[in-house]
């Protein structure tokens, strides 16, 4: 399978992790405390992809972007098969990414740039990368007992659009938030594979893809004033988006930025450790 997981638009460091601390935590916590595992896929299908994010180093390269964090205690980052599950979650100090997950990703991606200019990277990369910062959301929220108003599922996906929308390049931002877009719009688009999907914890694709909106539109209105032009985000919900991009703003200065080592964030932003190419 030729991943392009690994393969596309420039994340040029993320001006998140500069933000200023408002009263740092001292709680035995250290930096650099995430460890990544490539665990050899059981399908012979996912053999390349395998040999290909280690070759790439993907997981090494998510291992020192979110080295800043202080953690409590290891954090694992790891890819595994999970017998034909397509899935990814946080449990036991781990985030495991199945390779099902990422293949189904690729499978999904459009062949073609859509009408709307997204191309088959963007919507590769943009739900891997959303995945990946989803489930840090839930590990910190768990290593640092945040406290959280409202369904957790909600509140990763805010921490995971939060952060991509910090990146430095408009670019980047404009093509990852594409990417998200498409894949939950895509997959409103058909039909649950759940027996009740209102009883889930998690939000309907379609209230995800207008989540996901409304925050990439709150955050610059310029850069995403054409989803509200095309009427893709409703004028009435776009109103507030500013408000609520804001609100989860504040949220992460008070309950996220404290855990976090500025001094090495500095250093890990002039890196620019979170760099692709187009190569496939």
């Amino acid at each position: 399978m030729a991943l392009g997981i690994v393969a596309t638009v420039s994340l040029v460091g993320a001006s998140f992790w500069s933000v200023p601390a408002a009263g740092e935590k001292s709680v035995n916590l250290r930096t650099d405390r995430i460890r990544v595992s490539y665990v050899p896929p059981k399908n012979p299908a996912h053999q390349a992809a395998y040999e290909l994010l280690k070759e790439r180093r993907v997981l090494e390269r998510f291992k020192e972007f979110l080295s800043p964090l202080r953690l409590p205690r290891e954090l694992e980052l790891r890819t595994e098969g999970c017998d034909g599950e397509v899935n990814a979650w946080y449990e036991d100090d781990a985030i495991t990414i199945c390779y099902e997950y990422l293949a189904d990703i690729v499978k999904n991606a459009p062949q073609e740039t859509t009408p709307e200019g997204i191309t088959r990277m963007d919507a590769i990369v943009g739900p891997a990368l959303e995945t990946v910062l989803h489930e840090l959301g839930h590990a910190l929220f768990d290593y640092h007992a945040v406290p959280v108003l409202g369904r957790e599922e909600d509140a990763a996906d805010q921490f995971a659009a939060y952060i991509m929308l910090q990146f430095e390049s408009k670019r980047a931002v404009r093509r990852l938030m594409a990417g998200v877009a498409y894949a939950y719009n895509r997959e409103a688009s058909l039909p649950s594979l759940k027996k009740n999907p209102f009883a889930d914890e998690h939000g309907l694709p379609a209230q995800r893809f207008y989540n996901a909106l409304c925050m990439a539109y709150g955050a610059d209105p310029k850069l995403f004033a054409d989803v509200v032009a095309s009427e893709r985000l409703p004028k009435e919900r776009a109103e507030g988006c500013e408000y609520e991009y804001e609100q989860v703003g504040r949220a992460m200065k008070k309950l996220i930025v404290p855990y976090i080592d500025q001094a090495l964030a500095k250093k890990v932003r002039a890196k620019r450790t979170l760099q692709f190419d187009d190569r496939r």
